[in-house]
């Protein structure tokens, strides 16, 4: 039987596959494994939703099934994601709930939990709530049921926190939010301007329907042309849990993830925060971070993909800095998790400070183009040891040299191989993907 929990949580069709039934089972039974493992005091649970339309109903689901197995549980409304996390932290809470889907459509849903402090749960952790989701468990009555209260200035505390971890204020700036219509709406507007720019907000009116809707980090078409239309600094696209952030220079120009830890790790190794002078990434991450990297003394660390493993590594070695080319980026001295407004602010304040355009900062490295093919074959074992495969790479890798790259990785869920290829010129890059991609496919 597939897992229930994926890499970020349990996520499904709203009412489909995540009906409110499955939201109580898994809500009520973390609540019992948590009390189970520390019985010192009565489990606390912060519960958080971003603004899609069954987050509602969800929420509702949730909080019952905490308060049925005796969690007292904290409301905050809608927020983003890393807001929920830290305020598990600042309320010295047990447990947190992020009711969204992040970047998904809108049908969709999800129910991320975070363990004390604000940290992912471990996966041992989130195996015996999938267990306990099969019994019924002690039900309490009485005085042991648990209580629900709702936090006024949970946004509040949220946006003081990030406040206090800007650097250098935004005062001059002039920039363009998009908001996704989702989580960041009400948050990313409100703490841009506090910290000192002007501000000009866009998908930013969410109505529980319009989230992630040809908007926000995966369209940001539209933030560019409005950034070139305001003569604005820069802008800024979040998804719909602003647990990401992409950036867009005055031309209009798109800065992704590999390029805004760029910018970030010269501005931390300058600053001496840059821990052992290391920057954490994906293999995914584009062959032009490891020249830049390597060309600025900086050491790149690499992890399979997901910001699962990027923090499993940033807390093994005590690094200071990580993300993905998505725009989830990681600060552990800052956040327990990926926030995409901490990272904006970062962002912002860099060029406020030296008084660079995004796109001289960004210049830093330079980004190679990256072609991606995904082959269907029958046997990704098959793929993996066959001696064709690993020639025809070893073939492409020699003529590449030190100017490309060759990734052969194969999809956690389908018979699939993903063949990515990286190279100084677009054809290149292709021509190589498309060769080893068709001894890929004749192997399998």
């Amino acid at each position: 039987m597939a897992r229930l929990f994926g890499t970020d949580g349990v996520r499904g069709l709203a009412n489909g596959e995540l009906t409110p039934e499955l939201a109580l089972s898994v809500a009520a039974s973390a609540a019992r494994v948590l009390a189970a493992h520390d019985r010192s005091h009565r489990p606390v649970a912060v519960v958080g939703r971003d603004p899609r339309a069954s987050g509602e109903m969800l929420e509702a689901a949730v909080v019952a099934g905490l308060a049925s197995a005796g969690a007292d549980v904290l409301r905050v409304g809608v927020q983003p994601t890393p807001a929920v996390a830290h305020l598990v932290g600042a309320l010295e809470a047990d447990l947190g709930v992020m009711i969204s889907a992040s970047h998904n459509p809108m049908p969709d849903n999800g129910i991320k939990l975070f363990a004390s402090g604000g940290h992912k749960l471990p996966d041992g952790i989130e195996d015996e709530i999938e267990a306990g989701l099969t019994g019924d468990g002690p039900r309490p009555t009485g005085a042991e049921i648990g209580r629900v209260s709702d936090v006024d200035d949970a946004l509040e505390r949220y946006t003081n926190h990030l406040l206090a971890v800007t650097p250098h204020p935004l005062t001059g700036l002039r920039i363009v939010v998009d908001c996704a219509n989702g989580a960041a709406s009400f948050a990313a507007p409100e703490v841009y301007r506090k910290a000192g720019a002007e501000v000009i907000a866009i998908h930013a009116e969410p109505d529980g329907i319009n989230i992630n809707e040809g908007c926000g980090s995966t369209h940001p078409e539209k933030l560019q042309a409005m950034v070139v239309e305001h003569g604005a600094d820069l802008g800024i696209a979040h998804d719909g849990d602003a647990d990401r952030c992409l950036a867009v220079d005055a031309s209009g120009e798109l800065v992704d993830g590999d390029q805004i830890m760029a910018i970030l790790a010269l501005a931390m190794a300058e600053a001496g925060e840059l821990t052992h002078d290391t920057l954490v990434a994906t293999v995914m991450s584009n062959l032009g971070l490891h020249l830049a990297m390597r060309d600025h003394q900086v050491n790149l660390r690499t992890t399979a993909v997901g910001d699962r493993y990027v923090l499993e590594e940033l807390r093994a070695g005590g690094y200071a800095l990580g993300g993905e080319q998505s725009g989830h980026v990681v600060f552990p001295a800052l956040a327990t998790t990926g926030d995409g407004l901490l990272t904006a602010l970062r962002v912002m304040s860099r060029v406020a400070s030296t008084g660079k355009p995004l796109a001289e900062l960004a210049g830093v490295m330079r980004k190679l183009p990256q072609v991606l093919v995904n082959v269907r074959v029958s046997d990704k074992a098959a793929v993996a040891k066959s001696d064709v495969v690993r020639e025809a790479v070893e073939a492409v890798e020699a003529e590449l040299g030190d100017e490309g790259r060759v990734l052969l990785r194969p999809s956690g869920t389908e018979q699939l191989v993903r063949v990515m290829v990286e190279a100084p010129a677009q054809e290149t890059a292709q021509a190589a993907a498309d060769r080893l991609a068709g001894v890929v496919s004749s192997v399998s």
